[in-house]
């Protein structure tokens, strides 16, 4: 059967493969998988999210279904909404991370987390078969309001409110002209830190540094940190489920060291959990779980694999490399608001600084990158690999084993017309030589 849902959601470029009649079909597929019942909708800030947000509605409730319209919010808000107040799913229009002319819908089952895979081969197979359901009774629109505040409150029931602000954080934030704008800024003062920001207008567009953040492009928080002698920053991505921190020396991490931190943080006063993460995060986090009896499950890549696992497992924490974090005693999703917020609970714990809780850590030495190509190119590309490489794990695209800490990954994007390259090694020599001498290797194998 052909696929819509890629590795998180559906997505596309607007007006072209994902225009208003493919809304409006998808939806009420969507629709019919749903049957009936309320469906929280919500939407990022780029330009054509307003627009289809109106299809969106528009087609839930020709099919009979009510809608609860929560307006501009991170991801993470909506995905909390739909649990809170109790309604039978969501859906996010928003394309993450893409570039702007990109948009698209991520679907929220009543759990407050995203759909299952299976769920989603449903909603494929209602599409294809245009087998949707039809009501002589039109659903209604309710708007709320208060989403926003209650996104903020179900973060701070979580931490030692007094506590964060007898420290008097300093705070630099680069919103990256996304959906975090709407509530990081407000969190933060509510915890009673000191905030500085960029990038804080919200513009689909995204000017100031791209949607996604990446040690390339966070040069600002970087400066800002540094001039402002910040405790931390941290960027977000365009939906705000995703951040990535920038320590007190103005250095950025990755999102496995920031990762690892919080869970010695959460598994110390949590003993005894599990922790779902992908087949790409790094080997540190097998170590560190051995010291509080718990436990490691690893999945597939993408956010809707390591939450489905976490809320079958009953898990505490998931993550992945890519600065996505998830609490479960929260929600079993990525949340850029909770992550920034359980980091401030960390520091105010102890006198350390952000520096120097990290230099505590073991060291990893982990990189990615990327090459644009096609599916059928990526296709190729596993096939020649794994000629070369036959005992390869091809659970997730091709992940190379070489020994415990030295490992090579390459999977297709679900998202983009890319190739992921990922690695890890035993030193910051042989991760380079690692990685150079496998993009040579794909790049060699693409000009075939």
């Amino acid at each position: 059967m052909q696929k819509l849902f890629g590795t998180n959601g559906v997505r596309g470029i607007f007006g072209e493969d994902f225009n208003l009649e493919f809304i409006h079909d998808l939806v009420l597929s969507i629709a019919t998988h749903f049957k009936q019942g309320k469906i929280v909708v919500g939407f990022d800030g780029r330009k054509s999210s307003h627009i289809i947000a109106k299809i969106v509605s528009s087609t839930l409730n020709f099919s009979g279904l009510d809608c609860v319209m929560t307006g501009l919010v991170p991801t993470p808000c909506l995905e909390l909404a739909t649990k809170k107040l109790g309604c039978d799913g969501g859906i996010m229009i928003t394309a993450s991370h893409n570039p702007p002319e990109y948009n698209g819908i991520k679907v929220v089952a009543s759990d407050g987390v995203e759909i299952s895979r299976d769920d989603e081969k449903n909603i494929e197979k209602i599409f294809f078969e245009k087998n949707w359901n039809t009501s002589s009774k039109l659903g209604s629109v309710h708007f709320e309001q208060n989403t926003v505040d209650m996104y903020i409150n179900a973060i701070k029931s979580h931490l030692d409110v007094p506590r964060i602000k007898s420290r008097k954080f300093k705070v630099s934030l680069d919103l990256g002209n996304g959906t975090q704008a709407v509530s990081a800024i407000k969190l933060c003062k509510e915890l009673g830190c000191e905030v500085y920001s960029i990038n804080e207008n919200i513009d689909g567009d995204f000017p100031g540094r791209g949607s996604e953040p990446t040690p390339d492009n966070l040069q600002s928080l970087s400066d800002l940190v540094l001039f402002t002698n910040s405790d931390l920053g941290i960027a977000f991505d365009g939906d705000g489920d995703r951040s990535i921190f920038c320590d007190n020396e103005g250095r950025i991490l990755t999102g496995d060291t920031t990762a690892i931190l919080l869970c010695d943080y959460l598994l110390t006063k949590n003993p005894d959990s599990k922790v779902i993460t992908c087949l790409n995060s790094g080997t540190l986090i097998e170590e560190l779980v051995s010291q509080t009896n718990s436990q490691v499950i690893r999945t597939k890549v993408g956010s809707v694999e390591v939450s489905r696992k976490m809320v079958d497992e009953n898990a505490l924490i998931g993550f992945e490399e890519n600065g996505g974090f998830m609490f479960g005693m929260h929600n079993q999703v990525r949340d850029g608001g909770m992550t920034l917020a359980l980091m401030l609970d960390l520091l105010s714990t102890s006198e350390m600084t952000f520096t120097g809780n990290i230099k505590n850590l073991p060291q990893s030495f982990t990189t990615k990158t990327k090459i644009k190509c096609t599916k059928d190119e990526s296709r190729v590309i596993i096939e020649h690999l794994l000629s070369e490489f036959p005992d390869s794990d091809t659970t997730d695209g091709i992940k190379i084993i070489i020994d415990k800490k030295n490992w090579i990954m390459v999977r297709p994007s679900g998202t983009e017309p890319i190739v992921r390259i990922y690695a890890e090694s035993d030193s910051e020599k042989n991760l380079d030589d690692l990685i150079s001498k496998h993009i040579e290797k794909i790049k060699s194998i693409l000009s075939r």
